[in-house]
């Protein structure tokens, strides 16, 4: 990796935690980035919105840590596989597009109006939304998944060679009962292994947030914690 240049961003309120305060290290935009390079930082425990690469930098709280999974390596738990045979046993279906099929936006938006009114992306905007779909130095997947013909669910999915890395899901209140938030990990845990991707990168994790605890039932997984890869389950 050659020398790479980073900024600080000025501490603010945690948007998962209360009563933490939250910086970031991002990547000096000037820099040229690509999928290899975003494969190297994905593995030290960085993200990306938009062309944005960053990674929390927090004085007082190491609380994020980076999961990933190794597809071939998983065991899927009791209460996955009922998620699953339930899904398999209605009219459900999902496919990974290189493009949207429709507009994502109505969708987008109703799920931060009934889910996250209290969080940071309240209230919605379609500029939040491009800033995950959109990246000019990155190939960026769309797992949709489809009840009764309708569109129900959105995963944003990250490409690199080695792995396929999860941004963002969002999904119509209707389909909560079928938990499509853990069926999105389930069906790109299929897809990366059909693909022969060694890893599956879950974004944060955060013990404390109740929001990310499915998270954690994904077993084996592997987090970053403290400069290192630690392996749980």
């Amino acid at each position: 990796m050659h020398e790479l240049k980073f900024g600080l961003t000025a501490a603010s309120q945690c948007s998962y935690l209360a009563k933490q305060q939250e910086q970031l290290v991002f990547l000096l935009p000037e820099q040229p980035v690509d999928a290899v390079l975003y494969q190297q930082l994905l593995q030290l425990n960085f993200r990306r919105s938009g062309d944005q690469v960053y990674t929390p930098y927090c004085a007082a709280c190491k609380a994020c840590q980076s999961v990933r999974i190794n597809p071939a390596a998983v065991k899927y738990s009791r209460s996955q596989r009922r998620i699953l045979n339930r899904a398999n046993n209605k009219e459900w279906r999902y496919q990974l597009t290189a493009a949207p099929s429709v507009d994502y936006f109505p969708l987008f938006s109703d799920y931060i109006n009934h889910k996250h009114r209290d969080g940071s992306m309240y209230p919605p905007s379609r500029d939040q939304l491009n800033a995950m779909m959109q990246c000019s130095w990155l190939k960026v997947h769309f797992l949709e998944q489809y009840y009764q013909q309708q569109l129900v669910a959105v995963t944003v999915v990250d490409e690199t060679k080695d792995a396929y890395s999860a941004v963002y899901t969002f999904f119509h209140r209707s389909a909560g009962s079928f938990s499509p938030g853990i069926l999105a990990i389930l069906y790109l845990l299929q897809c990366a292994a059909r693909d022969n991707k060694q890893w599956l990168y879950l974004g944060y994790q955060i013990d404390r947030c109740q929001k990310m605890a499915y998270k954690a039932g994904f077993l084996p997984q592997q987090r970053f914690i403290n400069g290192e890869w630690c392996s749980f389950g």
